[in-house]
């Protein structure tokens, strides 16, 4: 079994995951679980929550995780991914959590190899641990969520955090607003470039960094302006609901997409979220490695 996509997972797996990570989350400590496993940590584009929290959570279940290099893998000469997979399977992980800079390029790897593949995030498709950790977190905070609002803005159209989050939140009973400048919205995903009416009376609000990056033209924003047009001040958080929360995956750009007394200040979950990825990504691997023993 594989988990490349939020519709890899059935409703039922899906709540098995979330129950598992709950207890992971409240045990804390670690385990032998998964003792003699190994788990091959494969990330092509920079990352600190995802790759540090997939290697705790292989640490607390008692595995071992060796993480390539690609900045001095064989990739800076010229290997193609096919290739490195068909190497790395060679040498009988028994899981490999894998990001890339191209859409689909998990799935690729996965028909390649005998182990299960995890995607931390494939281009500007899919995050699943992601949306499963912001699922696990939004669930601690009102019980169900069921009828709850969750307004995510921002740069929709490259992010795979809101994709993931589109596909999972409505199916445990959420409905899902998306809002941003209209130069960030996708063509093929349901949003609008009202931010004020996205977040009004929302019961929370999780905002998403501008990927500048993956951009061939800047916005062309002056400092703060990005904020003041379309950011998360106090005043915007104020037209939420009164017991609203705010989520950020992370990396955020304090002043740009988030301003700082909203990321520090006592709605925020967003060290919250940090802390449920270990214990997402624990209940991951253990189901995955699991299944394919």
């Amino acid at each position: 079994m594989d988990l490349l996509s939020i519709d890899t997972l059935s409703d039922g797996q899906i709540a098995i995951l979330l129950d598992a990570a709950q207890l992971f989350a409240e045990r804390k400590g670690s385990s032998d679980r998964l003792a003699g496993r190994v788990v091959f940590n494969i990330f092509y584009e920079n990352s600190t929550r995802t790759a540090m929290s997939f290697a705790m959570a292989a640490a607390r279940l008692g595995a071992q995780t060796v993480t390539l290099s690609v900045e001095h893998s064989s990739v800076k000469k010229g290997e193609t991914l096919a290739d490195t997979a068909l190497t790395l399977d060679a040498m009988r992980p028994d899981a490999i959590v894998m990001r890339h800079r191209d859409n689909g390029a998990p799935h690729e790897v996965a028909r390649l190899v005998d182990c299960p593949v995890i995607n931390a995030g494939d281009g500007t498709n899919e995050h699943p641990t992601q949306a499963l950790l912001d699922a696990l977190t939004l669930r601690q905070q009102f019980g169900s969520l069921a009828g709850k609002t969750i307004a995510i803005v921002g740069d929709i159209r490259h992010s795979r955090v809101a994709r993931s989050n589109a596909k999972l939140l409505p199916r445990l009973g959420a409905a899902v607003r998306l809002a941003g400048p209209p130069r960030l919205l996708p063509d093929d995903l349901p949003g609008g470039g009202d931010i004020e009416q996205a977040i009004a009376g929302a019961d929370a609000v999780m905002m998403l960094r501008v990927q500048r990056e993956r951009m061939d033209d800047d916005l062309g924003d002056a400092p703060g302006e990005f904020l003041a047009r379309y950011g998360l001040t106090e005043e915007r958080l104020a037209l939420a609901a009164p017991d609203a929360v705010v989520l950020h995956p992370g990396p955020m750009n304090r002043g740009v997409e988030i301003a700082d007394s909203v990321a520090d200040g006592p709605r925020s979950l967003i060290r919250r979220q940090v802390a449920n990825g270990v214990a997402v990504r624990m209940a991951v691997l253990e189901m995955l490695l699991k299944a394919s023993a």
